[in-house]
């Protein structure tokens, strides 16, 4: 688990810095749906300062009712891929951006632990961006305990919002 002053802590908050920055520099606004993250990705973009220039909003859709009857994922894509799936976080991503009325979206899907999900194993993780150029995607696998798992795919959402965002 990533304490405050950590390493892991000072990572994600100089990439998040970086991505308010770059965003608030453009002129652009996010949103967040998260799964496995709970809210990490969203909670790591709202501490820096001046984010709510730039934070439209954030869903956390842990169970897949919520994923499609709040964010609107369509129910055909849950059905066909799962919950632990790319094409699912990019549904989400571009629900996000929707719903929000955002430039970009970011959204992470996963199986933090204990158990497998959908028979994809502990440490699975799926994240996606949706922004003005289309969607990208990053799978990850990250064996490790629950919370060394939901802080590697925080840290991959912001990394890959970085990347998105700076073409």
């Amino acid at each position: 688990m990533s304490h405050p002053g950590s390493p892991a802590d000072q990572v994600g908050e100089r990439l998040a810095n970086h991505v308010v920055a770059r965003l608030t520099a453009a002129g652009h606004t996010v949103a967040t749906a998260e799964s496995l993250t709970g809210g990490l990705v969203c909670a790591a973009l709202v501490s820096v300062p001046g984010a709510s220039v730039v934070v439209r909003g954030g869903v956390v859709a842990y169970a897949a009712d919520v994923k499609t009857g709040v964010l609107g994922v369509p129910e055909g894509v849950l059905r066909e891929h799962g919950t632990v799936a790319a094409e699912s976080a990019t549904a989400m991503a571009v629900a996000a951006r929707g719903l929000f009325g955002t430039d970009w979206a970011v959204a992470t899907t996963g199986v933090a632990g204990p158990d497998p999900v959908e028979d994809k194993p502990v440490g699975t993780v799926h994240v996606a961006v949706a922004g003005p150029n289309g969607t990208r995607t990053v799978d990850l696998v990250s064996p490790a305990e629950r919370e060394q798992v939901r802080a590697a795919a925080s840290g991959a959402a912001l990394r890959l919002l970085r990347a998105a965002v700076e073409g």
